[in-house]
């Protein structure tokens, strides 16, 4: 005999298989009379297979919790506001998204900045934004600053 293996040698290991459970086989079987279904209820009968989310009658989670309003767009731009006031407390000649951002007077994931109008200021700055107000526009240059839009 060689010690080459075949597929006829082949076979799972001892315990790692069971022989399918037959039902409906008489009582000495252990699974005789209701089959392993129980006695009463819809599940005994055939054909019976319950649906995705059924929970035996109970009002099921999904409806349960209260309905999602609204959406978020992940499409939007992340947008940083200013007012005048605020730069007129900064000790900055030239404000900019970054450095605002690197003072963090605005949050990091911002992509753009707008200045607003509240407020007024008396120095001279230069501003690099995406948009700026009429009103912090004129405010800026009647100071003396410069305002270029980015």
């Amino acid at each position: 005999m060689s010690d080459t293996i075949t597929l006829e040698d082949l076979k799972p290991a001892k315990g790692s298989t069971r022989d399918s459970k037959r039902v409906g086989r008489g009582r000495s079987s252990g699974h005789g009379k209701t089959s392993c279904r129980g006695h009463n209820g819809e599940g005994q009968r055939s054909g019976r297979s319950s649906k995705r989310g059924f929970e035996g009658g109970q009002m099921p989670g999904y409806r349960q919790l209260p309905k999602l309003k609204g959406f978020k767009n992940v499409l939007a731009i992340k947008q940083g506001q200013i007012n005048v006031k605020d730069l007129q407390a900064l000790d900055l000649e030239e404000i900019s998204l970054e450095t605002l951002q690197a003072i963090r007077k605005i949050h990091p994931s911002c992509e753009q900045l707008r200045v607003l109008g509240n407020g007024e200021i008396s120095k001279a700055v230069t501003v690099k934004a995406s948009y700026v107000t009429p009103s912090a526009k004129e405010k800026i240059e009647k100071a003396g600053g410069k305002v270029e839009l980015v």
